[in-house]
């Protein structure tokens, strides 16, 4: 009997959670992992957020698996509900849903350093039963934009009407003929301010107060034809290379962030941000919507409307005269004005500081990962690759640390990281029973490594690296953003490179920054070599038999190969 309930346990159903739940499949033929679920579908995101207007600001073709190509994207910039049945055909193609455990969050992890397992303590949201699941592979796939910011105005809770936030849509409020303030004026905002304000069943008034000012820019959505879709379903290459052109658009705007290089980049982008705003915007909000800030800095808004929107005669932007206190009937500002309210939306975005927050995973030696940070990063999440943590086994972060970009589709940034995780596991996957069960290469062949783990110098010279690159960045030009944090002023989002060097790194990593441990003997191991290195046969007839394996497939080219030519980079 295996020690273990499930050999891979994955926390959300989200985009990158079923990628990697995908990539089991395909790569390893692997069918033992669970998936926890708290909501009661897959998707992530983009099951949960549902506010009117909620879309994509990257092109669909794009933001989408690069092995699940979708010739039957309706526009260049999908709505939410498409977006979402997408991830749902997904997870019904390879049978994932049948996996997941809706309805049920995890409460705490912790790893086992005698069974080498993870004991995992999950909550069923329904009937309120915990339960204990062993795993030997933990993956959180809970995402960085999974917990929203809470709403810190004073008065908070002597309103009485409906106040909840834009990822938290209160659908049964009717807001028709109703006077409604809205706290935020980022991407959720911009969405859907333009809907409740327009048509026969607009609002009376929304007033929405804004911090600080966004760049706003021009956004087309045309629809694609009946002759387009069938140029991408039929015509070979035809999705890849259109792919292919919107990541040389987005990826060419990279260098753009550096604080000195990019600074006749960013000047140019800014005065056409400028111009657009002064073309589509009434004049008396121009100050409100021209940031002072560098471009790029905080995220770039595409406008759906929006603009436009601010010219009706309901809708009121405010800028320089914030909310000091929620009152039982509406808001009160700075200077004492009284705005009244049947609802107060929050667009205030996401406890991104808060990473895996509520859970509490324990590694080696009963160390929670939050006293770990608190130990060596001040608290501010760190991890290589934004994946590994030292002295936690087997444990992968997805849109970890460091992963999100500032002009890219996080897509391509998850799928990343899942390659540089399936590499990883593989020498273990390879050790358990549901890939042995269909293998057909003898277990003596294969090295037995039980478990993986970063190394701490290897942790700590990525993290110096990346708060050095980043530093060099639009990010730390002096705006207040989600990306730094604002204690210690480092980067704990974004990444400060290059996509295609991330992707590259997802590859050719060290091998030695990793330490692979033998479960019966404790002793480091390495999983490239095979059971005939460690027989000391001669090295001519060693290379023979290992070549003749490779060639049928029994064995990896690692394994016969004494020093991949990637082990020196890094």
């Amino acid at each position: 009997m295996s020690s273990f309930d499930t050999e891979v346990f994955i926390i959300g159903a989200g985009m990158s959670g079923l990628g990697l739940a995908v990539q089991l499949i395909r790569q390893f033929g692997v069918r033992d992992f669970e998936i926890i679920e708290k909501t009661d579908n897959v998707a992530g995101t983009w099951h949960a957020n549902t506010y009117p207007g909620c879309g994509c600001d990257v092109a669909s073709h794009f933001y989408s698996y690069s092995f699940a190509l979708n010739p039957d994207w309706s526009r260049k910039y999908s709505m939410q509900p498409e977006i979402q049945q997408y991830f749902r055909s997904v997870a019904e193609q390879y049978r994932i849903v049948e996996q997941v455990r809706f309805h049920t969050v995890v409460e705490r992890a912790e790893w086992d350093d005698v069974s080498k397992i993870w004991a995992v303590t999950v909550l069923d949201m329904k009937s309120k039963v915990r339960r204990i699941r062993k795993c030997k592979i933990l993956v959180s796939a809970v995402g960085a934009l999974s917990v929203p910011k809470q709403c810190d105005v004073v008065g908070k809770e002597e309103f009485e009407g409906p106040l909840f936030h834009s990822a938290e849509w209160d659908h049964s409020f009717n807001w028709k003929n109703k006077e409604v303030v809205v706290l935020g004026n980022g991407c959720s905002a911009t969405q859907f301010v333009p809907i409740m304000a327009s048509g026969p069943d607009s609002v009376k008034k929304i007033t929405q107060f804004g911090r600080q000012a966004q760049y706003l820019s021009e956004r087309e959505n045309p629809y694609y034809s009946s002759t387009f879709k069938a140029t991408m379903r039929y015509v070979p290459l035809a999705m890849r290379l259109y792919r292919a052109y919107f990541y040389w658009q987005m990826e060419r705007d990279y260098p753009g962030f550096d604080i000195e290089g990019g600074r006749g980049i960013r000047q140019d982008l800014a005065k056409e941000n400028e111009a657009y705003v002064k073309k589509m915007a009434p004049r008396k909000y121009w100050d409100a919507l021209i940031p002072k800030t560098e471009i790029g800095c905080k995220r770039k808004v595409l406008d759906t409307d929006y603009l436009a929107t601010l010219h009706k005669e309901n809708v009121e932007l405010i800028s320089e005269d914030p909310v000091q206190e929620i009152t039982k009937q509406g808001v009160r500002t700075k200077s004492g004005r009284e705005i009244r309210a049947d609802a107060i939306v929050l667009a205030i975005g996401f406890a991104t500081q808060q990473m895996l927050f509520p859970m509490e995973i324990v590694g080696r030696n009963g160390l929670g990962l939050n006293k770990y940070w608190g130990q060596t990063t001040q608290s501010v999440a760190q991890a290589y690759f934004g994946t590994c943590v030292p002295d936690f086994p087997n444990f992968f972060i997805m849109m970890g640390p460091n992963t999100t970009t500032g002009h890219l589709s996080v897509i391509y940034t998850v799928e990343c990281q899942i390659n540089f995780t399936m590499r990883l596991i593989a020498p273990i996957l390879k050790t358990l029973p549901a890939y042995r069960s269909r293998s057909l290469t003898p277990s003596f062949l294969l090295s037995s490594p039980t478990s993986v783990e970063v190394r701490h110098e290897a942790a700590r010279d990525d993290s110096a690296w990346i708060q050095r690159e980043a530093k060099k960045l639009v990010w730390s030009s002096g705006c207040v953003n989600w990306a730094v944090d604002p204690k210690t002023g480092m980067n704990n989002m974004m990444y400060p490179g290059f996509q295609f060097m991330y992707w590259a790194r997802s590859i050719f990593f060290p091998k030695q920054d990793f330490l692979y441990l033998e479960s019966a003997t404790g002793r480091e191991v390495d999983p490239s070599i095979s059971w005939l290195k460690t027989m000391g046969l001669f090295a001519g007839a060693g290379l023979l038999v290992g070549g003749g394996l490779v060639g049928v497939g029994l064995v990896s080219a690692d394994a016969v190969n004494p020093r991949p030519f990637w082990r020196t980079i890094g």
